[in-house]
């Protein structure tokens, strides 16, 4: 028995709609879709969360390794206000304190006749000095001083 047709029905099925027990082709290019589009998404947002980092990397800031930990401290913790001072930061040009201090203490123990980077060991001398037969103390960097006007 060949049961008849419905007159309702439709004679060509769409391409969609597949037959039973076959590929269901629609759904494949969705969950391929789907898996793309997460995986864009998901770069597109990494890509978006470095940016501070990457500003800051480029540009040799001091502060590179503050914001850095602050980008992490945004991934993990989800406070945007980490990401955002981490941004500011890597725009921001911050004075070079240390070598400042560094190119003026040089300077000075330039001018005190002291050799480069002993500047330190000279003040500790002065410290620990005795004092002389005269009961003068003596003066750091006199000896220095004494072979330049010989």
């Amino acid at each position: 028995m060949n049961p008849a047709m419905n007159p309702a029905a439709p004679h060509h099925l769409p391409s969609f709609i597949t037959e039973p027990g076959g590929t269901d082709h629609l759904m494949v290019v969705a969950a391929i879709t789907l898996v793309g589009a997460v995986l864009g998404i998901g770069l597109l947002f990494l890509r978006l969360h470095t940016l501070p980092e990457r500003m800051a990397h480029k540009t040799h800031k001091i502060q590179f390794e503050i914001v850095a930990v602050l980008g992490l401290l945004a991934l993990f913790t989800h406070v945007h206000a980490f990401w955002v001072a981490g941004l500011l930061l890597a725009l921001i040009d911050l004075p070079d304190i240390p070598g400042m201090f560094g190119r003026m203490a040089g300077s000075l123990e330039k001018m005190a006749n002291i050799a480069p980077g002993r500047g330190g060991d000279a003040a500790s001398d002065a410290e620990t000095a005795v004092p002389g037969p005269d009961g003068t103390m003596p003066v750091a960097g006199a000896g220095i001083e004494e072979k330049n006007h010989a």
